[in-house]
This record gives structure tokens, sequence and C-alpha cells, in this order.
């Protein structure tokens, strides 16, 4: 339990936003995806060797890859509507950012928005990688427990970065418009002899999500739709570019190791040991903040590429902080954040072991 309140914080200053600022940062991000991807046709269609193209390819790929990371922290932040003053151009920009990384912001920011309102509720929020609880993971078979153990390993952040932003909003129009379709071809008889038309045409009640984060709504549906649509496009004419199998698997790499940084990150702001890990009835949403998200002292460089997310425990304070807003709102408030938690990137390894929630100690523990 901290001892501090959020009237202690000096917030307000730091909630300004700048359209300039923000218009700079998007242009500061796309202009370079833009040309990286075009010195990337040069080098495959120049007679190079082999071996040169891809002593070429691998800094360009690093590159994209970190800018892929930033463009997902960009979105981020128009998800919580802080980086631009409007919020309509938060929603214009965070729709276009997604399609970049190829998923829908509305879905991504509404499921963001539950972490935010429930961080450090291990009861509630059980963090990005579904963590049991200490009597449930007891519960399990001997088999079960090594697959929970092997599916939370460090390594799968691949796989699964993988999945996060090329599979999973792909698979879940599918999903959805399977059982769309289903339903429709199920009831159409029944509801049309019975004439129950308003019934029959609810779009809520069929768009039954795979996913806790895609099609909860018709606007939702709407912009999962939109967003499938202009990014499979986009594959195939950059297919038609660089060629079918270069661009998939360059494409593919680039999404997988730019997720890959993010699923870690986001990880170890929230999984580590003597993290904040309450029931519903201790909880309290200020100590989650300070004592449930950790500060990253990270370089600077890396910090660009991520829009300062680093600076997390006053981020989760206040989350209509921009990001330009972050540091010097961190800074400012350094004393009141003694009894944070401050990792360097040697400590992230250590991370990946508290994938437990002791429910009734209320704390995160490694397996035994």
């Amino acid at each position: 339990m901290t001892t501090v309140k959020r009237s202690d914080f000096l917030i307000k200053p730091f909630l300004k936003r700048n359209n300039l600022r923000a218009f700079y940062q998007i242009i500061a991000t796309i202009i370079p995806i833009i040309s990286l991807w075009l010195i990337v046709y040069q080098v495959i269609n120049h007679s190079f060797l082999l071996a040169i193209k891809g002593f070429l390819l691998i800094p360009i790929l690093c590159l994209l890859t970190l800018l892929s990371s930033r463009t997902f922290s960009l979105m981020h932040d128009c998800g919580h509507n802080s980086l631009f003053k409007k919020r309509n151009l938060n929603k214009f920009f965070g729709f276009l950012l997604g399609l970049v990384n190829g998923i829908p912001h509305k879905s991504w920011s509404i499921d963001h928005a539950f972490h935010h309102r429930n961080n450090g509720n291990w009861e509630i929020y059980k963090g990005p990688i579904d963590v049991l609880s200490l009597e449930d993971y007891n519960s399990l078979s001997k088999k079960e427990k090594i697959f929970y153990k092997i599916s939370r390993n460090w390594i799968m952040l691949f796989p699964g970065g993988f999945y996060y932003l090329v599979l999973k909003p792909r698979l879940g129009l599918i999903i959805i418009i399977f059982n769309f379709s289903k339903d429709i071809v199920k009831e159409f008889f029944i509801k049309i002899k019975k004439r129950e038309f308003s019934e029959f045409l609810a779009i809520k009640s069929r768009v039954k999500p795979p996913f806790s984060d895609y099609g909860d709504n018709f606007s939702e549906l709407f912009e999962l739709v939109m967003n499938n649509l202009i990014v499979i496009t986009g594959w195939f004419f950059m297919s038609k570019w660089f060629g079918l199998v270069f661009f998939l698997t360059f494409y593919s790499v680039i999404s997988t190791l730019s997720a890959a940084i993010l699923i870690c990150i986001f990880f170890v702001q929230h999984n580590y040991k003597n993290a904040y890990a309450k029931n519903t009835k201790n909880w309290d949403v200020i100590d989650g903040a300070i004592l449930g998200s950790s500060n990253l002292n990270i370089p600077n460089w890396l910090n660009w590429f991520l829009a300062d997310i680093s600076f997390h425990s006053i981020h989760h304070l206040c989350e209509r902080i921009p990001n330009y807003n972050l540091r010097a709102c961190h800074k400012a408030n350094i004393h009141l954040l003694n009894q944070s938690k401050f990792l360097k990137l040697s400590d992230f390894p250590n991370c990946f072991k508290y994938i437990i929630w002791d429910n009734k100690n209320e704390k995160l523990i490694p397996i035994s």
C-alpha cells in the first residue's frame, strides 16, 4: 500500500496536447517506413550478390521492426485520445496507424482500456498471457501443466507475435462471418415464418466475437471489416510489387519481431517480482498504477521507438498524458515513485518466471 494520493502528483500541466507535435511524430514515423520499403525494392532488384543483399536487408529489417513498434505505440496514444486534441483526430489517425500493423484500432483500444481500469486486480485482469491462479494451476493435469509452462515461455513471444498481428484480426473476421452466416441459414425460415423481423435483423446478438476484443458491436465489426479489406488489398499490391514470397516473408518477420517486442514490454511492465497483484476487495487503482506498473531504464533511442511508454507508472496514473509529455511528468513526480519498480534490460528474463498468481497471498510467483 502506497502512502501517496493522486492529488499529490503534478499532472495537469502535462495534459496539454499539441497537434503539431502529434503530426510531426506521425510524419517522422511513416515517411521513414515508406523510404525504407523503397530502399528494399531497390536492393532486391539490383544485381547484388545474394550475400550482399542479405547484408543490406538485415539492418533495414531491424529498423522497420522498430518503426512498426513505434507506429503501434502512437496508435496506443490515439486509443487513449491523448495524441491529438480532438477525439475525431485520434480516431482517424488511430485507424490509419492500425493499418500499418494490420490491427483494428477501436477494438484494440476498448480492450486496452479494460486493462487500465483493472490494472493490478488479478482477479479480473490476468495480463497479456492469461496468467492462472495457483489454485487453478494446481488443478491441471501433469500434461496441462507442462503445456502451460511452455506456452508462457519467452520463446513463445515470436509465434505469439505472428499470431497477434498477422493472423488474429483475419481469423476473427473469418469466424465472425462463418458464425453470422450459420445463424442466418439456421434461423431464416423460423424467424420469417413467425414474422419476428426485428429479432432476425438484430446485429449484436449474431456477432459473437471469437476473441474478447473483436466484433463486440456493429461499429467494431465495421472497423474490423474495413481494416481487413484495406490491409489485405495492401498485401496484394505489395506482393505484386516485391514478389509474393519475398513480401510475405519479409513482412511476416517484421510483424513477428515487432509484436514480440511489444508483448515483451507489456509483460515485464506488469509481471515481475513483488508486483501488485490483489483481489478485487483489496485492490486500489492508485496502488495498481504505482506498484503494479514497472518503469524501464532503457536507452533513449529505444524509448523513442516505444514513444516513452517505459514511464509506465505515470502513464497508468493518467493515460490522458500524451507520450511527448510522459518523460517530463515522470521527472516532475519522481520523488513520489520511490515505491515503484524500475527495471533494466538485463532484468527482463527474470520477469518471465512470474506466471502464476498466488490468489491467497496476493502475489505473482514462479512455477516451482
